[in-house]
């Protein structure tokens, strides 16, 4: 640890904040995010911004392009007693745009205007800045609609009255409209300290991921929408007010697929004590509005579920509601381990609250007597049952064979040494699963030590792919608590996996070519192409007690056999490979498992 940076970074505002955080979630929470807090501090996010301004060359491409019908876009700001520094430096962060086909409409809700309405005019001769002084405020979602109704862009990108956008922002946010015929572009983000512009905890987004943005407004800054969307959608709600973006975001997103991401750094989120951005305790009207809005965006997309605070103020969970009671068939292959098998067995039994489910043991040339009287014991009873696959191991036969005895609506592969935390794991499960855009769900998976196994997967790192966080303690939520959040993926693993019936036979089950390594990595890339969605659900916990050094290639044969493995999977999914896992920034390491930044 770097004491330096972490004593740089203490100041009499965070250790108030600090304070305030320990009074509201106790000591052992209050350790845990202290240490996460150093964590953040050590990661030297400032070397990163020095190579990331526009060199000379860029900057010049940029100004002196041509464009071909280029799209008008309104940046619309809504001014309340804005600070006369902050506000000249938003207005001068737009001023500065290497895009010159904008304009600048902002309305004043201040309750005295002498010193908002003083700093603007010395701006309006530029004739693409226009001011509009309101007889009263209206609250940020009012004083925004003021002026939305001002725009006369193609194009309307929301703008925070104290923040500021990186000099081609604009650039790229017009590139993104045209090349992508885009209905919503948002990019990513950092923040700055109040007057210092010292820049810091970015902000590295996903492509467009529905799950994660039901958890947490991801997407916040910039945001940008089409003029012709934004007259559909209707602008801001006020009885939404302190998320008022986040129920816009959910309401724009529900009308298009057209969303595009430019994963850049183009806006800085101005902190200073009164502001969400590192304070979250200071509007906790802002965290239940945001719940209510999601709630009401899952109504509107014909779905029931719970929505309940995580202990992460701003970030949700949801919990959908399982429609009747469809039966669960459990796929385990089983090579003698009984002890092992009894375990899983015995966790499924008593942890379980859901209860109709079958299972079926896929026996894999066992040798040991105990095993067989095992066997005896179970088969036919609980609801288990025992079939003999007679050929070597092959995970994805294994389980393509155990399928064919399955009776349920959802097939839920799972390894033998794995056992249940969480009581309500299957309605969980289901309830995601029977979502109609759902075909794949996984689940959080720890190693006995109560470290993370299993996050969900990124394709690309490692080279095909990784599992996130890896060896991570429990208690802790990851880069921008994505250890926690229910989100969208390309992958997760079989250890413990649901998968729709209708998914699974639309992509005839696993390739059988992969007999051990990446088959689900594979299986979810392909029913993600079939048109489902892979969701991470990390509210279903359980042990996976293998090995941390389980999984080596230790003889000639299973490196071989390994690396032809890796060979057939990047010679498959080479073109998803190249351009890159969308629910990962470009921006990360594919080295690390943790959202490590990229060397540059």
């Amino acid at each position: 640890m770097d004491v330096k940076k972490v004593v740089k970074s203490l100041n009499v505002y965070t250790v108030k904040k600090g304070l305030a955080y320990l009074r509201q979630y106790g000591l052992k929470e209050f350790q845990v995010r202290l240490s996460e807090r150093f964590e953040e501090v050590e990661t030297d996010y400032a070397d990163w911004c020095k190579k990331d301004v526009l060199t000379p060359q860029e900057r010049a491409l940029q100004t002196e392009k041509e464009w071909e019908n280029p799209p008008l876009i309104s940046v619309v700001v809504p001014v309340f007693a804005t600070p006369e520094q902050f506000l000249r430096e938003m207005i001068e962060s737009v001023t500065a745009q290497t895009y010159p086909h904008w304009e600048l409409c902002i309305a004043d809700g201040s309750p005295d205007v002498s010193v908002t309405q003083s700093v603007i005019g010395e701006y309006l001769s530029d004739r693409r800045i226009r001011y509009k002084r309101l007889e009263k405020n209206l609250g940020i979602s009012g004083n925004t609609n003021e002026a939305f109704a001002m725009a006369k862009g193609e194009y309307i990108a929301l703008f925070d009255h104290d923040d500021l956008l990186c000099e081609n922002a604009l650039f790229e946010v017009a590139l993104a409209a045209r090349e992508q015929d885009a209905d919503v572009i948002y990019t990513d983000e950092d923040k700055i300290k109040g007057a210092s512009k010292e820049r810091y905890q970015p902000n590295f987004k996903p492509d467009f991921n529905l799950d994660l943005l039901r958890a947490n407004n991801y997407i916040c800054h910039l945001l940008v929408v089409r003029r012709a969307l934004l007259a559909e959608v209707g602008g801001l709600r006020q009885e939404y007010d302190g998320a008022q973006d986040h129920d816009f975001i959910l309401r724009c997103t529900e009308l298009t697929q057209r969303i595009a991401h430019v994963p850049k750094v183009l806006y800085h989120w101005r902190v200073h004590e009164a502001s969400t951005a590192d304070n979250p305790l200071s509007k906790a009207y802002a965290f239940d509005a945001g719940k209510r809005a999601v709630a009401d965006h899952i109504r509107r997309c014909g779905e029931e579920a719970e929505v309940t605070d995580t202990k992460f103020p701003g970030f949700y969970r949801v919990k959908y509601r399982v429609e009747g009671e469809p039966l669960v068939s459990i796929l385990i292959p089983n090579k003698d381990e009984r002890d092992t098998l009894r375990a899983c067995l015995t966790s499924i039994k008593e942890k379980s609250t859901y209860r109709n489910y079958e299972i079926i043991i896929i026996e894999n040339n066992s040798t040991e007597k105990e095993t067989f009287d095992y066997y005896k014991e179970i088969d036919g009873k609980d609801r288990v049952r025992v079939v003999y696959w007679k050929e070597g191991f092959n995970y994805s036969a294994l389980n393509n064979f155990g399928s064919t005895f399955a009776g349920g609506e959802y097939l839920l592969c799972l390894n033998n040494d794995i056992t249940v935390i969480t009581p309500d794991w299957l309605e969980r499960m289901i309830g995601q699963c029977q979502r109609r855009k759902v075909g794949i769900v996984g689940a959080r998976l720890y190693y006995p030590d109560n470290t993370i196994q299993h996050a969900g997967v990124i394709v690309g790192i490692g080279g095909v792919a990784g599992a996130l966080f890896v060896g991570m303690p429990r208690e802790r939520s990851g880069y921008l608590r994505k250890a926690i959040l229910q989100q969208d993926l390309s992958a997760v693993t079989a250890a413990c996996m649901m998968v729709d019936r209708r998914a699974w036979e639309a992509v005839g089950g696993f390739d059988e070519k992969l007999a051990v390594a990446f088959n689900d990595i594979d299986f979810c890339l392909r029913v993600r192409e079939q048109g489902y969605l892979v969701v991470y659900e990390p509210n279903v916990e359980l042990y996976h007690y293998e090995s941390k050094s389980r999984g080596y290639e230790d003889t000639p044969e299973k490196q071989q056999r390994f690396q032809s493995e890796i060979n057939f999977m990047q010679e498959r999914w080479k073109q998803f490979l190249q351009e890159g896992d969308p629910y990962y920034n470009p921006n990360f390491s594919l080295k690390t498992c943790d959202y490590s930044l990229k060397k540059r």
